[in-house]
C-alpha cells in the first residue's frame, strides 16, 4: 500500500521539507496558499511529513510556489520562484502560438502574484488581448481600462494596449472612442518619429473612419501612409494598408479597386505564412467577389479561409465568414442551404455588438428576400434598424431602405414612404456626426 501512496515522489517528508522551503521563499503562509481539496491544516500535515500529496495536489502546489513539479516530488528540477518578467514572457509566446489556455493560466498568475503595478498592469494587457482574441470585447475593455488606469491613463505611451483598446471599441460600436485613442497614438508616434507605430495606428485609424462613414478621413489618411510605404521595413504593415485601402474601396462600391488590393495583401500574408490575417483577407476579398457577381469565387474563398481560420478564430469571425457563404449559396442558386445558413447566423448575432449584427441583419434580409420569403426579410430589417439606432451609423439608412422596398412590393405604400424617409434622416444625421467630428480635430 505504500508503494503506491509513494510512487511519484521519494518520501513524505523529503516532499515536506522541499515545500516548507518554497512556500517560505515565495513569502505565502499556509492559508495563503491553501486552495480547494488542500485545506490550510492539509498542507501543515504535508510539510510535516505525515501525508503523501496526490499527484493533482502536487502540481497545483507547484504551480501556486512558482517551482517545477518534479522539483516538489525528488528534489530533481527548478527550485527557484520565476519572477513576473520570465513568466510575461512565457505567456505572450504562448498566446502568439495561440495556445489560449496556458497564456491565460500565466497572465492570471502573474496578476494574482506580481509585486510591482506594472507588472500587474502587464497582466491584464495580457488578459485583455486574450479576451479580444475569443471574441469577447467588453471583456478586453474592462480588462485594458484596468491596466490603463494603473498607468494613469496614458494611453499612448503604452502601443499593445492601445492596438487591441482601440479595435475593441470599434467592435463593440463604439467608433467615437476608438477614433480618439487612434488619433491619439498617431499624433504621439509621429512626434517620437516613430514611422513603423506612425503606420500601425494610423492603418488602424482609416479602419475605425471607414467604419463610422468617414470615407474621405480614412482615404487621405491611408494617402499619407502609402506616401511613406518605402519606408516601411515590415511586409505584415504593408499587408494592412493594402487591406484598409481594399475596405475603403469596397464600401465605396469600387470592387475592381478592392479586388486589386486584397490580392497584393493575400500575396503578401501567403508568404509571410500568418494564418489569422490571411484567412480573414480570404473573407473580404470572397465579399469583393460577390459584389462583383463572382459568387462561385467567393465560395472557393471562403472555404479556403475557414480551412485556415480553423482554432484561430473566434466565434465571431466564424459568423462573418457564414455571413458571406451565405449570400453566395444563394447567389449560385441553392436556396435551402442558404436559408439553413441563414438561420443559424441570425441566432448568432443575438451575441454580436450593434455594428455587426445590424450589418448581419440587413445581408440577412436580403438573402431572405432574393429566397421570397417577405415576412422574414422584413423581420430582420426591422432587427437591424433595432440594434443600429443606438448611434450613428451608416447601416441604419440602408435597413430602413430595405425595409422601405419591402413595404412598397407589400403595397403598403404609406409605410413605405416613412420607412424611406427615415432612411434619409439617417443619413443626414450620419453625415452630420462624421462632419462634427472632423471639426473636433
Amino acid at each position: 500500500m505504500s508503494s503506491k501512496r509513494l510512487s511519484h515522489v521519494d518520501t513524505p517528508e523529503a516532499v515536506g521539507r522541499r515545500l516548507r522551503t518554497a512556500r517560505d521563499r515565495a513569502g505565502l503562509s499556509q492559508r495563503a496558499l491553501a486552495f480547494p481539496g488542500c485545506s490550510a491544516a492539509y498542507i501543515s500535515r504535508l510539510e510535516a511529513g505525515d501525508r503523501s500529496p496526490s499527484l493533482q495536489v502536487l502540481r497545483e502546489l507547484a504551480r501556486r510556489l512558482g517551482v517545477s513539479e518534479q522539483h516538489l516530488a525528488t528534489g530533481r528540477g527548478r527550485a527557484e520562484r520565476q519572477d513576473a518578467a520570465s513568466i510575461l514572457v512565457q505567456a505572450d509566446v504562448a498566446l502568439r502560438l495561440d495556445d489560449l489556455g496556458e497564456a491565460s493560466r500565466l497572465y492570471e498568475r502573474v496578476f494574482a502574484e506580481a509585486p510591482t503595478h506594472d507588472d500587474r498592469a502587464a497582466a491584464l494587457i495580457g488578459l485583455g488581448q486574450l479576451a479580444f482574441r475569443r471574441g469577447e470585447p467588453r471583456e478586453a475593455i474592462a480588462n485594458l481600462e484596468q491596466a490603463l488606469q494603473i498607468y494613469n491613463g496614458a494611453v499612448d505611451e503604452h502601443p499593445a494596449l492601445a492596438d487591441t483598446l482601440g479595435r475593441a471599441y470599434a467592435t463593440v460600436g463604439q467608433l467615437d472612442t476608438a477614433i480618439a485613442i487612434f488619433e491619439k497614438c498617431v499624433n504621439a508616434t509621429n512626434d517620437r518619429n516613430d514611422v513603423t507605430g506612425w503606420v500601425r495606428f494610423s492603418v488602424l485609424l482609416a479602419n475605425a473612419l471607414i467604419d463610422s462613414g468617414n470615407f474621405g478621413a480614412a482615404a487621405e489618411g491611408l494617402g499619407h501612409v502609402l506616401a511613406r510605404a518605402d519606408e516601411l521595413g515590415d511586409p505584415l504593415l504593408r499587408a494592412r494598408i493594402y487591406w484598409s485601402q481594399s475596405r475603403l474601396y469596397a464600401v465605396k462600391h469600387d470592387a475592381v479597386t478592392a479586388s486589386g488590393y486584397a490580392r497584393k495583401a493575400l500575396e503578401i500574408l501567403e508568404l509571410a505564412e500568418n494564418v489569422h490575417d490571411l484567412a480573414r483577407a480570404h473573407q473580404l476579398l470572397a465579399f469583393i467577389e460577390l459584389e462583383r457577381g463572382e459568387a462561385e469565387e467567393a465560395l472557393r474563398l471562403l472555404q479556403r479561409g475557414r480551412e485556415l481560420l480553423a482554432g484561430h478564430g473566434s466565434r465571431l469571425e466564424e459568423t462573418k465568414f457564414k455571413l458571406e457563404e451565405t449570400r453566395a449559396l444563394a447567389a449560385v442558386g441553392r436556396p435551402e442551404e442558404a436559408a439553413a445558413l441563414a438561420m443559424n447566423v441570425a441566432a448568432t448575432l443575438r451575441d454580436a455588438d450593434p455594428h455587426d449584427a445590424g450589418r448581419g441583419y440587413t445581408v440577412l434580409a436580403d438573402v431572405f428576400h432574393q429566397l421570397g420569403e417577405h415576412a422574414r426579410a422584413r423581420e430582420l430589417c426591422e432587427l437591424a434598424i433595432e440594434v443600429l439606432e443606438e448611434g450613428a451609423n451608416p447601416y441604419l439608412s440602408v435597413a430602413y431602405s430595405q425595409l422601405a422596398n419591402l413595404l412598397e412590393e407589400e403595397g403598403r405604400t404609406d409605410e413605405a414612404f416613412a420607412a424611406l424617409k427615415k432612411a434619409f434622416h439617417a443619413q443626414q444625421n450620419n453625415a452630420a456626426g462624421r462632419a462634427l467630428a472632423a471639426d473636433a480635430s
